[in-house]
């Protein structure tokens, strides 16, 4: 039996390269029209990327686990309806990449509030879980979330910017 002897360094170096591939490989790039809008149709369970002209991409979607009615309190497991916009990004989401929605906004909150209730928060378009449900076999089961596949969020991470409107539609 041959023992092979490699330094721990040689160990930690081939580790940090290993990490670093597999985060790099998420983040892509876009040079083609801007996102001016995306519509999300709950029923239809479909993501449209509009641009000025013409639409840009679609993208088949599940949503949170009670899937209709607009999302009123926190836990209720429903996804959010109206005009909102995307606010903000998290390149180191559970879900692979994800891209939050401005949800509550005023209105939502003065009617959790009305009833005592908190109306939640953190509503993301995200990836696929990192292990034990394959969104592409259950269709709704998220916390009130939307989700797409891995290569679909690095998609439409890299598409739309900070501030884009999401109208949101039963």
């Amino acid at each position: 039996m041959t023992i092979i002897h490699i330094p721990r360094r040689g160990v930690l170096f081939g580790g940090l390269v290993a990490f670093l591939s597999g985060c790099a490989g998420k983040f892509r790039t876009y040079s083609g029209p801007k996102v001016t809008r995306l519509r999300l149709y709950k029923a239809q369970r479909l993501l449209v990327l509009d641009g000025a002209d013409r639409v840009l991409r679609t993208y088949p979607i599940g949503l949170g686990f009670a899937p209709v009615g607009h999302k009123q309190f926190e836990g209720d497991g429903r996804t959010p309806e109206g005009s909102y916009v995307i606010d903000r990004r998290n390149p180191d989401s559970l879900f692979h990449l994800s891209i939050g929605i401005s949800y509550p906004n005023e209105a939502d909150i003065a009617f959790a509030e009305s009833l005592g209730r908190s109306p939640g928060k953190d509503i993301f378009i995200h990836g696929g879980p990192r292990r034990g449900i394959d969104p592409t076999n259950v269709r709704d089961w998220t916390a009130g979330c939307i989700s797409v596949t891995d290569p679909e969020i690095e998609e439409i991470y890299a598409m739309v910017s900070n501030g884009t409107p999401i109208d949101i539609y039963a």
